[in-house]
Order: C-alpha cells, then structure tokens, then sequence
C-alpha cells in the first residue's frame, strides 16, 4: 500500500489502535505553540458538533517543534463541551500527534497526513492549518459535509480576504487555472482543504510516493491533477483567514518563485490536458458568504515601482529572451513613466504572464533567473492594480477580477500558440 514507506512503525501501531474511520482532518505543525491548542479545540468541537455519530480522529504531523506545540496538541480539551451538544457523541475522539518522517515542511506533513488517511479507510478528510487565530468547528463542517454528504472530491476554500489581500493569487494563479485548466477556483492553493479518500490515495500514489517534491506547491498540484483527472470539486465559505499576531510574512521573492514555478511546472505536466481545452466552468459553493471589517493590507506603491523600474532597465538581456519584442517595449515604456502615470492594463499583462509560461516550457534562460525576472513586473503590475482599485467597493472589485479572468481566457490561444512554437 502506499502508506507503507511513509508512515514510521510507532505511527501505524497507534492508526491500527484506533481503526477504521468516517473522517480525518490533518493539522500539521511546526512551532505553532500559541494557536495549535485553539485550533485543534475548534477541530474537535466540530467534530461533536456536526459529525457525533461519525468515526473521527485528528492526526498532527509535527515537524519537530521545540516550543512545546505537542503537549499543546495533546492538552487540549473541551471540558464544557456537553454545553455545546444537543445529545452525547456516540463516538470516541482519537487523536494522534507524532512527529513525521524527513525535513520539516508541508510536503512532508501532507504525505504523513494522507498515508494515514489510506490505512484508516477515511471516506472524508481535511487539512487545517495550526497558524491561524480564525479557524472556528464550522470550518469543519464546510470542508468536510461536501465530500462526506455530497459525495465531491476536493473542497477549496473561499476566504473572506481584504480586496489587497491575495495580490499574487488574483492575478495569476486563480485566473490562469480558470482559463488553462477551465474550471473557476478562486483558492487554487489555499492553505485549508477537504478531500475524498480516493482522492488522498490517488495523489499519494501519484505525486508523493518516494519523496517525489513539487516544490513547495503541492496544495496547487492537488487542485490542478483533481480538475485533471476529473474528480468532482467545490468550494466552501470559510470567512476570514487570520494568522497569528507573530506571523510573518514570506520573502516575496522565494514566494513568487515557488508559486508561479510550481503553476508553470503544472502546465508542463498537464499541457496534454489543457492544449485540447477550450472555454470554462463554475465550480459550486457550500456556505453563505458574509462580509466583515478587516485589518487594511498596506502596500508600499512607491517601493514597487522603484524595483519595477530598476528591474525593467537592469534585466534589459534577460527580459529580451524572455518577452515578445512588442510587450518588450512596452514594458519598457511603462518604467520610463512617472509614477502617477504607470498603469499596467489587464492585456498587457496576461500576455506577459503567457510569455514568461511559454519561456520557462522553452527553457528559454535558466528556470530561476526567469522566475526572478517576473518579480519587478509583477510589483509594477500589483502597484497599477492598487491604484485603479482603491476607491472601489467589494463587488465592483469581485467584477474588476472577473474581467481579469476573462482577459485570461480570451487570450488563451496567444499562450498556447506560443507553448507549441518550435525553437
């Protein structure tokens, strides 16, 4: 089985104790001390509350954390939970902390977390990150009832963000799955997710069986190989996703790289898939979305375009390779403006997007030094797109990203006519 080389001994001793079961949900961790009690706390209760007659355990991977995340995991109780429930659960709660095989990372984690779900028989499965002060037992329930109720195969989740929140995400990543894989998921990589026990067979068997990685993209190779292999997705209002007050954000730099590496490893891997595609599909919601007040996202406008500019005018040869000569100049153009004046339009920049995809198919330069290349583009794209955004409200803002996409559909044959180019 595919479990065998992943789980260690003491680990699969302690899943054959409990048995098989209804649902998993995974809460991988490494040194998430001050939040891993409160979410394993809102993973139980939900369990109780939504899911009392279903065989339940909760599985936490830890990469080997020194702040005392375990005994956090294991100390967490509901000792009032009888004031929550209408009736007594009919089921034990099992829960299992451990720490996994290999580096620490999500990878890793999500491996254990699946290999564990195969030996368990789970029918419905979910991941939670241990990070966040905003996870409540509803969010197991919108992650899970779709794949246990619903019978669909992964569940993505839709947050509740602020409109400059998720810069990298709304202007690259969900727009090209809509138009290169055909399907609207707005969370294509989202940090929470529910999935069938198939699927967490499948994508064990297939993508992370001996240690195979994908960078540190592998929420998004889960998404993409589902809508591939054509298992039955949705999405699930989760409301806001808050980290933390000692979260720090990731370097932009290995972020972009990891991300749009792992989105145009994706086409690499699929492009037999996708070439053939044409048009797009909605992808069905669970939940009611709600909106709140939340903390604002600052963006440093005057600091992007300064690397915008510099990055344009130093990486004047890689760009070259890289780009049409046509999006070339304007680009250029762009950073000879003044900042007042630099807009970067949704035409210019899918093309952009689509010429350094097609490169990096091509190997037109090394792979890294294309990725680092798109960094002051995207910083000159993401000031623009601030700028024409500021002053408009919430659902002329889901109507400015919905134009975005379909800019991305309909210059999906400039992408694949370029991907099929002979060099």
């Amino acid at each position: 089985m595919a479990e065998e080389s992943v789980l260690s001994d003491e680990l699969v001793h302690q899943l054959i104790a409990v048995g098989e079961v209804d649902i998993l949900v995974g809460v991988p961790t490494y040194n998430n001390g001050k939040t891993a009690g409160q979410v394993v706390r809102a993973v139980q209760v939900g369990f109780l509350k939504y899911f009392p007659r279903e065989r339940a355990v909760l599985i936490n991977p830890d990469g080997g954390s020194t702040d005392g995340t375990p005994d956090a995991v294991r100390n967490a109780t509901i000792r009032d939970y009888r004031t929550l429930m209408t009736s007594q659960p009919l089921r034990t709660l099992h829960r299992i902390s451990i720490p996994y095989h290999g580096i620490p990372g999500r990878e890793n984690a999500l491996r254990t977390i699946f290999a564990a779900a195969d030996l368990l028989r789970a029918k419905a499965c979910a991941v939670v990150s241990a990070d966040l002060q905003s996870v409540t037992p509803e969010w197991i329930e919108g992650l899970i009832r779709p794949i246990y109720k619903e019978q669909f195969d992964l569940v993505t989740p839709l947050y509740h963000r602020h409109k400059f929140d998720g810069l990298l995400i709304n202007n690259v990543v969900s727009p090209m799955v809509r138009s290169v894989y055909g399907s609207h998921v707005k969370e294509p990589l989202g940090g929470e997710f529910g999935l069938s026990g198939r699927l967490a067979r499948s994508f064990l068997e297939a993508n992370l069986k001996g240690g195979q990685n994908v960078r540190s993209g592998v929420d998004l190779r889960l998404t993409t190989s589902a809508i591939r292999d054509g298992y039955r997705l949705c999405q699930a209002f989760l409301g806001p996703r808050i980290h933390a007050p000692a979260y720090s954000e990731p370097d932009l730099t290995a972020l972009l790289q990891q991300v749009v590496g792992t989105l145009f490893e994706c086409l690499e891997a699929d492009q037999s898939y996708w070439l053939s595609r044409t048009g797009s599909n909605a992808v069905p919601v669970f939940g009611f979305e709600y909106e709140m007040s939340l903390e604002p996202v600052r963006v440093n406008r005057e600091r992007m375009l300064q690397v915008f500019r510099t990055g344009v005018r130093e990486f004047a040869s890689i760009l070259e390779p890289i780009l049409s000569p046509d999006t070339l100049a304007e680009v250029q153009r762009l950073g000879s403006l003044d900042d007042v004046d630099i807009r970067f339009p949704d035409e210019l920049w899918v093309k952009t997007v689509y010429e350094f995809a097609s490169s990096y198919h091509h190997s037109a330069i090394h792979r890294d030094h294309l990725l680092k290349a798109l960094i002051p583009l995207y910083l000159g794209r993401t000031s623009s797109f601030v700028a024409e955004n500021l002053e408009i409200d919430s659902r002329e803002f889901e109507q400015r990203l919905d134009a975005l996409c379909l800019e991305y559909e309909r210059l999906k044959p400039y992408l694949m006519e370029r991907w099929t180019l002979t060099r």
